[in-house]
């Protein structure tokens, strides 16, 4: 059956559409790219806007020798690592008892979660269980206040009712094992996609954390790598450009203006590469919860 001419319009505008949406998406990416390795003088000029101009790497030699950069990119790979463990260990040890039947009290658990989404008790009141619990300027105050998110165990809740026969945990259950056991070698083993959803979700949001750095932590050697972004991108040393001359000031901004590019796409690599891995199983997890037509 042939196409219409009113189909073949409307496909024409839905590809233009798309390709626009595309261009307008890829483009700030591809300039960050192009500015990092450009000299900065054209990128400050705005001479420089598609195709990099005197191309160089200093900028990412001074990111590499930076000893701040350097430790914030391995705490921030440590937050990364160890908070999404506990929080993809976390969410699906909440997930599965409320995702059965036969646990009882099951609605009202749910309840007061979800409560908790419309309702906290505020970030003055969060500090100070902070501190009263000794997590002030330590590893764990990065990773243990966000062990878990209520929208994640929705989702996986959700998967573990939807796609998961009970018929085949009872199953399980009559030849003798027990939860632990079904949780481990069957409901696991067949989840892998909301797994997947999981990491990548918990993943991206330690990782382009920086607010709980900013409240709970003092110690430098504990700054995660987007607070340090923060400092090049906002803070830029304000007091030592005061005091600087003219030339030395044009040749600080210089030095910022190439750094921070450098900086934001060293800092978008690991997450862009875990993208690829998790891929096969992103698109039926995202989906969980979809109506089939």
């Amino acid at each position: 059956m042939t196409n219409s001419s009113s189909d073949k319009v409307f496909n024409i505008v839905n590809y233009l559409l798309l390709a626009i949406v595309t261009l307008l998406v890829l483009y700030p990416l591809y300039f960050v790219l192009s500015a990092s390795v450009s000299d900065p003088l054209y990128v400050l000029r705005g001479e420089m806007w598609l195709l990099p101009k005197d191309i160089n790497f200093d900028a990412y030699k001074k990111v590499f020798m930076n000893e701040d950069i350097l430790n914030g990119f391995w705490n921030t790979i440590k937050y990364t690592a160890v908070g999404t463990a506990i929080n993809v260990v976390m969410t699906t040890m909440a997930a599965f008892p409320l995702s059965r039947k036969d646990f009882m009290g099951r609605n009202l658990i749910m309840g007061f979660l979800v409560f908790t989404m419309f309702f906290s008790g505020g970030l003055i009141p969060s500090y100070l269980l902070i501190k009263e619990l000794g997590m002030l300027d330590t590893f764990w105050v990065m990773v243990i206040p966000n062990a878990v998110a209520i929208w994640n165990i929705i989702i996986m809740r959700t998967f573990f009712q939807t796609t998961i026969p009970i018929e085949l945990q009872e199953s399980a259950m009559i030849d003798g094992c027990s939860n632990i056991q079904i949780l481990i070698k069957i409901v696991l083993p067949l989840s892998m996609p909301v797994i997947a959803v999981m990491v990548l979700f918990y993943a991206v949001g330690h990782w382009n954390s920086y607010f709980n750095a900013l409240i709970y932590l003092q110690d430098r050697e504990l700054f995660p790598l987007q607070l340090i972004l923060r400092e090049i991108l906002i803070q830029s040393q304000t007091d030592e450009m005061v005091k600087a001359t003219s030339e030395s000031f044009v040749k600080q901004q210089l030095s910022v203006e190439g750094l921070k590019y450098a900086v934001l796409v060293v800092s978008n690599i690991p997450m862009m590469l875990l993208y690829p891995f998790l891929q096969r199983y992103f698109v039926k997890g995202f989906m969980i919860g979809a109506i089939k037509g």
